[in-house]
């Protein structure tokens, strides 16, 4: 008989998994940057992508995988000490959209134009979130607007992911109510 994995082991193995794919994308995004667009003021990120993934499966479990990338995005860009706190405290901002999932169901969500706008909602919170802590340690007000405007092209990337995301069985869905259905499937064929 094959043993099975519990709950709990599953999910330490799948956010093992998108911490793992997080860093992996920051870090060749943030090499492939500096390497061959080292003057240009645009950043890509898929920080919100792979987060908004992680809160849809496993809900506030995606805080590790939000501040983990501003971790990555910081190791590999030089950044200050202030700029890791910008980074990492900024994006657990995003952990709000987790309430609004939470409240508005994640089955509703998930799908369609909602699942797009929580997405969209999750990297606006992390740029709000930066612009907001680097307000706090000492930043000009002139300066916030940059956190917006210069991860612009990281919406583009987020929608195009999520949208893949949301055509791909399980992957886009909270993985307690996947892991029932797939079993409920499984007992249909069987029985």
């Amino acid at each position: 008989m094959r043993k099975r994995r519990t709950f709990d082991q599953y999910r330490r193995i799948d956010l093992a998994l998108f911490a793992l794919l997080m860093a992996v994308c920051e870090y060749v995004i943030v090499r492939a940057t500096n390497w061959w667009f080292p003057q240009q003021p645009f950043v890509v990120s898929l920080a919100a992508a792979l987060t908004a993934i992680v809160y849809m499966r496993w809900g506030y479990w995606g805080a590790i995988h939000a501040v983990e990338a501003g971790i990555v995005f910081c190791l590999f860009s030089g950044a200050t000490r202030e700029q890791y706190i910008i980074y990492c405290i900024g994006n657990l901002l995003s952990l709000l959209a987790v309430v609004l999932l939470k409240k508005a169901g994640k089955e509703k969500m998930r799908k369609g134009l909602p699942g797009l706008g929580f997405a969209a909602l999750v990297l606006f919170l992390m740029q709000g979130g930066r612009a907001l802590v680097a307000l706090v340690v000492g930043s000009e007000l002139a300066a916030l607007p940059y956190f917006f405007t210069t991860d612009s092209l990281s919406y583009i990337f987020t929608l195009v992911i999520i949208w893949i995301a949301q055509k791909l069985d399980g992957i886009y869905e909270d993985q307690k109510h996947y892991l029932l259905r797939i079993q409920s499937q499984e007992e249909e064929k069987g029985g």
